[in-house]
C-alpha cells in the first residue's frame, strides 16, 4: 500500500498543477497559443513564443499527469485487486482523466465556448476530488491495518463537510462561468458593486452578483463546519486539520478574488485564484473523506442508529404529517413581517400578484429550512416531550422523504421566485435557508448557549426579501427592520426554553436556560427586550416614519418591556410564557402599525 499511497498523492498534486496552468492558460488568453490539439502549429514541440509554451505546458502537464495515474491503475489492479472499491475509483479516475483531455481538446477547437469551459473546469474538480479520495482513503486504510481504530466523528460534522464540499464545487462552476463569460470585470469596485451591495442586475452584472453570493453562502456553511469540527465530540485531528486549512485557504481566496479586480485580472492572482480554489475543494473532499470513514465498512458505518421504517397510513394522515414538517405556525410570522415591509418599501400598496408570489414563495423557503431542520434534529426532537410528536420522531415520515421533501421545496422555491419577483429577492431567500439549516441547525445549535443569537438572523431576513421584491435592492430601512427581528429573536425564544429547559437538557441541546440558568437568562431577555425596542425608535429618522408607527412602537414597546421586567422580579413558568405570548403580539403589531403607516402618512 506504499507505493500505492505515494503514487496516488503525487498524481493528485500533478492534476492540481495541471489546473493550476490551466488557470495561466486563461488569464494570459493563452487558450488559442497552439489552435490545434494534440500538436502545436503542426509540430509536436511549440514554438518559442510566449502563448504557445504556456499552452503546450499545460498539456506536457497533463501527459504527466495521465502517466502517473496510470502508473496508480496498474499498481491498484496488480496489488490491491482485492479491495475493489480503490480498484474501481481508481479505475473511474483513470477514465476520467482521458474524458478530461478530450474535453480540453474540444474546448480549444470550439473557440472557448463559455459553456464548455465550465463543464470542462467541473470534470477537472471531479477528476481532483475522486484523487483526493482515493489518496486519503489509502492512507486510512494503512491506518486500519494498523489497528488504529477510531470513534466516528459526529453526524453533523460529516454533513457540514459534505454541505462545505458540494457548496465550494458549485462556486467554482459558477467562476468558472464567470471566466468563460468574460464577466471577472463586471463590477470595477470590490467588495462593494457599483458602491452598494445590491447592485442593479443585467447581463454580466447577474452573472457576477451571483458568483460573490454564492461565495458569501459558502463562507458561511464553511464557518459552521469549521466551528464544528473543532468543538464536537469525538473529534478527529484530521479533520480538524482539514477543516482549519480550508479555513485559511477560502480566506486567502477571498482576498485574492479582490485582487483579481483592484489589478484589473492581472494574470498573478487570477492564477493564485485558480490554484486556491482546487486546494480548497480538495482540502474539504479530504475532510469529508475522514469523517466518513474510509477505514470502516460503508455497509455498517460505526455509531449510526438503525431508522424506523414507518408504518402505513390513510392518505389525509400522511398529508398532515408533511404538512406538520413544514411548521406552518411558525410561517405565519413570514406574511406577518414581509408584507408590511413591501408596503413600507412601496410607501403604499404595491401589487397584489407580488405580495402574493412574494409570500408563496418564502412560504416554500420556510417550509423547506423548517423541514430539513427537522430531518437533522429528529434525534433530539426524539428526547424531548414538546418535539417527539412530530412526525419524524413519531416515524410518520419516513426521515429520507422528508430531506427530499425539504430540498424540492427549496428548489422550488428558488425557480419561482427567480421567475416571478426577482433574482435578489430569490438569493436572499435560499441565503435564509441556507443559514438557518447549515450555520444555526448543524452548527451552532449543540455547541454553544449563544446559538439562537446568531442563528436568529435567518428570522429576520424575510424583510430583506419583501424590500428586495419591491425595490430590487436592499436600503437602510430594510437593514433596520432586520436589525430590530434579529433582537427580538433572543428575548423570545429563551422565554420559550426557559419553560421547556428540563427538554433541553434531556436532548443535551446547550440553550442559555440551561448553560446560565434562569437568573441570567432572565438578565439576558430584559437586556434585548431593551436593545429591540431602542432599534425600532432607529428607524423613525431613517425609514421617515409617520405618528402612527411612533405611537404604537412607544406604546408597545413599554409592554413588552413590562412583561420583561416582570420576568425578571418573579422568575416563574408563567411569567417566562408571558414573555414568549407578549413577544408574538409585539412584532406582529408592530408591524401592523409600519403597513398603516407606509399607507396613511403622518407627519410625526
Amino acid at each position: 500500500m506504499k507505493a500505492f499511497r505515494r503514487l496516488a498523492l503525487a498524481t493528485t498534486i500533478t492534476t492540481i498543477g495541471v489546473v493550476g496552468v490551466g488557470g495561466l492558460v486563461r488569464a494570459t488568453g493563452s487558450g488559442q497559443g497552439c489552435p490545434a490539439w494534440p500538436k502545436c502549429f503542426g509540430r509536436w514541440f511549440p514554438p518559442f513564443e510566449y502563448h504557445a509554451i504556456i499552452e503546450y505546458s499545460h498539456r506536457a502537464i497533463g501527459a504527466v499527469a495521465i502517466t502517473l495515474l496510470g502508473v496508480t491503475a496498474l499498481v491498484a489492479v496488480l496489488k490491491h485487486r482485492r479491495d475493489r472499491p480503490l480498484l474501481i475509483a481508481t479505475l473511474i479516475a483513470l477514465l476520467m482523466i482521458f474524458v478530461q483531455a478530450g474535453l480540453g481538446a474540444i474546448v480549444v477547437n470550439t473557440g472557448l465556448n463559455p459553456t464548455l469551459v465550465t463543464v470542462h473546469i467541473g470534470t477537472a474538480m471531479i477528476l481532483v476530488g475522486l484523487l483526493v479520495w482515493i489518496t486519503v482513503g489509502s492512507y486510512c486504510r494503512t491506518r486500519a491495518a494498523a489497528g488504529v481504530m477510531k470513534e466516528p466523528v459526529a453526524r453533523s460534522v460529516e454533513q457540514l463537510a459534505a454541505a462545505s464540499a458540494i457548496a465550494t464545487f458549485a462556486l467554482i462552476l459558477i467562476g468558472a462561468y464567470v471566466r468563460g463569460q468574460g464577466a471577472g470585470l463586471a463590477f470595477s469596485d470590490w467588495p462593494l458593486m457599483r458602491g452598494t451591495l445590491f447592485p442593479a442586475l443585467g447581463g454580466h452584472a447577474t452573472t457576477m452578483f451571483i458568483h460573490r453570493f454564492a461565495a458569501v453562502l459558502t463562507g458561511a456553511i464553511l464557518a459552521a463546519f469549521i466551528w464544528r469540527a473543532n468543538r464536537a465530540r469525538p473529534r478527529d485531528a484530521a479533520v480538524r486539520i482539514f477543516a482549519n486549512v480550508a479555513g485559511v485557504v477560502y480566506m486567502a481566496q477571498v482576498i485574492v478574488g479582490g485582487l483579481q479586480v483592484l489589478t484589473k485580472l492581472a494574470a498573478p492572482p487570477v492564477v493564485a485564484h485558480v490554484v486556491l480554489s482546487s486546494l480548497l475543494w480538495a482540502s474539504l473532499v479530504a475532510a469529508y473523506s475522514v469523517a466518513r470513514g474510509l477505514h470502516r465498512p460503508v455497509e455498517a458505518p460505526a455509531g449510526r442508529a438503525e431508522e424506523v421504517v414507518p408504518e402505513r397510513t390513510g392518505l389525509a394522515n400522511t398529508l398532515r404529517a408533511y404538512v406538520a414538517l413544514t411548521k406552518p405556525r411558525i410561517i405565519v410570522l413570514l406574511v406577518v413581517t414581509t408584507v408590511p415591509t413591501m408596503m413600507l418599501a412601496a410607501r403604499g400598496w404595491p401589487s397584489g400578484w407580488l405580495i402574493a408570489a412574494t409570500v408563496f414563495g418564502g412560504t416554500l423557503a420556510a417550509g423547506a429550512a423548517n423541514t430539513i431542520n427537522m430531518y437533522l434534529d429528529r434525534d433530539i426532537d426524539a428526547l424531548m416531550k414538546r418535539t417527539s410528536r412530530r412526525p419524524l420522531p413519531a416515524h410518520q415520515i419516513a426521515p429520507q422523504r422528508a430531506l427530499a421533501f425539504g430540498i424540492a421545496l427549496q428548489a422550488l422555491s428558488f425557480f419561482f421566485m427567480s421567475a416571478t419577483v426577482n433574482l435578489t429577492a430569490a438569493l436572499l431567500t435560499q441565503s435564509a435557508v441556507i443559514f438557518y439549516v447549515f450555520v444555526y441547525t448543524m452548527g451552532l445549535k449543540r455547541t454553544t448557549s449563544q446559538n439562537i443569537v446568531i442563528g436568529g438572523a435567518a428570522g429576520a431576513v424575510p424583510v430583506l426579501v419583501g424590500w428586495a421584491a419591491v425595490t430590487g435592492r436592499v436600503g437602510w430601512p430594510a437593514v433596520v427592520l432586520f436589525a430590530i427581528i434579529f433582537f427580538w429573536t433572543p428575548a423570545h425564544f429563551w422565554a420559550l426554553a426557559m419553560r421547556y429547559s428540563d427538554d433541553y437538557r434531556a436532548a443535551g441541546v446547550p440553550m442559555l436556560p440551561v448553560v446560565a440558568g434562569p437568573r441570567s437568562t432572565q438578565r439576558q431577555i430584559v437586556l434585548y427586550a431593551l436593545i429591540t425596542v431602542a432599534v425600532t425608535l432607529v428607524l423613525l429618522p431613517v425609514a421617515q416614519m409617520g405618528l402612527i408607527y411612533v405611537v404604537a412602537a412607544a406604546a408597545l414597546g413599554i409592554w413588552f418591556l413590562q412583561h420583561a421586567l416582570r420576568l425578571w422580579r418573579t422568575g416563574t413558568p408563567a411569567a417566562a410564557m408571558g414573555v414568549f405570548k407578549a413577544s408574538l403580539g409585539y412584532l406582529a403589531l408592530l408591524f401592523a402599525a409600519l403597513g398603516v403607516d407606509a399607507v396613511i402618512h403622518i407627519a410625526a
